[in-house]
């Protein structure tokens, strides 16, 4: 691997380097060479110390392994890296993937639902995989036990994304291990995490903005409030993607959540056809040449006036970045830059929706 993507695979890997501070960051200095050079200057304009960066011995032990398991890297900003996934604001900055890449260029419908599912739903996943992979649609899920197990198994045989919360090394769950192995030869396999890490609770949420962000629509079949897959499909909606439902029985609580979704709006899914018809009008649209991913706000130095003018207005909740720069009335590249030197100083934390707080 090229210097260049080892010290962006060193920048990501570092402590306090999210999605969003990577972009601003390469936005700002053009590679990831400059800005580690740049981080200990930024942290101390922030008020702390610059963050842990990454060891290059460490890199080039995760890379080695990585090619080791016949895996590759691709980077947002790189022609392959997916590109409706890239309009999200969280895109992560780097995959690592097993198979054909080229399944992510066509249209994806992630499909998600409860690990406990009823076998009717599983064969109705089945059934729907199946349907939506002949019509040359590939269909996106998490690996898990129950809905997520069908939709692969419905479309292995046409087109599948299996996108796990592990490292692309570790199957879980355990019995899914033939699965697994099958959608990385078959279809495609994508992991967020380097090898060898386990799949941590916290991994989840951030597995399942990458299968909302791969699709043009998300289709949820069973789910109970507060599930996962209601997670999946709200961070589908926030990204403009259609959300789709399977109705079930009231009585059935592993329904309650698709019957909530439709109520909200979600569109009615009881056929293989419900779903080409959402998401066709949108086809062409969704299929523009990828756009530059690192659009952050220009370079912009902040007066120590600015800095404390922004800390003083942050607290312990997080609050949206529009709100700061509404009640600061600091340009929005000021905010952006002293927001970016705090949390490269380890005072400030990103959280979901454009908000941000203070460290406590």
């Amino acid at each position: 691997m090229e210097h260049s993507r080892l010290d962006s695979l060193r920048l990501i890997r570092s402590a306090q380097i999210g999605p969003i501070t990577y972009r601003q960051l390469i936005a700002r200095f053009g590679s990831a060479t400059a800005a580690l050079a740049a981080i200990p200057d930024l942290a101390a304009r922030g008020g702390g110390r610059p963050p842990r960066l990454a060891e290059p011995a460490l890199i080039l032990r995760e890379v080695e392994r990585t090619q080791s398991l016949g895996a590759t890297y691709v980077f947002i900003g790189e022609p392959d890296y997916p590109a409706l996934l890239a309009e999200m604001e969280t895109a992560p900055p780097a995959l690592i993937y097993s198979g054909d890449l080229s399944l992510a260029k066509r249209r994806c419908v992630g499909m998600v639902g409860a690990r406990n599912a009823s076998a009717a739903a599983c064969r109705f996943a089945r059934m729907l995989g199946q349907g939506l992979a002949a019509e040359g649609v590939t269909v996106v899920s998490g690996l898990a036990r129950g809905i997520d197990t069908a939709a692969h198994q419905g479309s292995i045989d046409g087109g599948t994304i299996g996108v796990i919360a592990s490292g692309i090394d570790i199957a879980y769950p355990p019995e899914n291990e033939a699965l697994q192995e099958q959608v990385a030869q078959r279809g495609l396999l994508l992991a967020e995490q380097p090898p060898g890490t386990q799949p941590l609770a916290r991994h989840f949420p951030s597995r399942n903005r990458i299968i909302a962000g791969l699709s043009v629509g998300t289709v949820v079949v069973e789910a109970a409030p507060k599930s996962g897959s209601l997670i999946t499909a709200r961070l589908a909606g926030e990204a403009g993607r259609d959300v789709m439902a399977v109705p079930g029985s009231p009585l059935d609580p592993r329904a309650q959540g698709c019957n909530q979704l439709i109520r909200e709006g979600a569109i009615l899914v009881q056929s293989v056809a419900d779903i080409l018809e959402a998401i066709g009008p949108i086809h062409g649209s969704m299929f523009r040449q990828p756009s530059d991913p690192f659009t952050a706000a220009p370079p912009a130095d902040a007066s120590d006036s600015d800095r404390r003018r922004i800390v003083d207005l942050l607290g312990p909740v997080p609050v949206p970045v529009d709100e700061l720069i509404r009640q600061s009335g600091i340009a929005p590249a000021l905010v952006q830059t002293v927001l970016l030197e705090l949390e490269l100083a380890g005072r400030a934390e990103r959280h979901a929706g454009g908000r941000v707080s203070l460290r406590e």
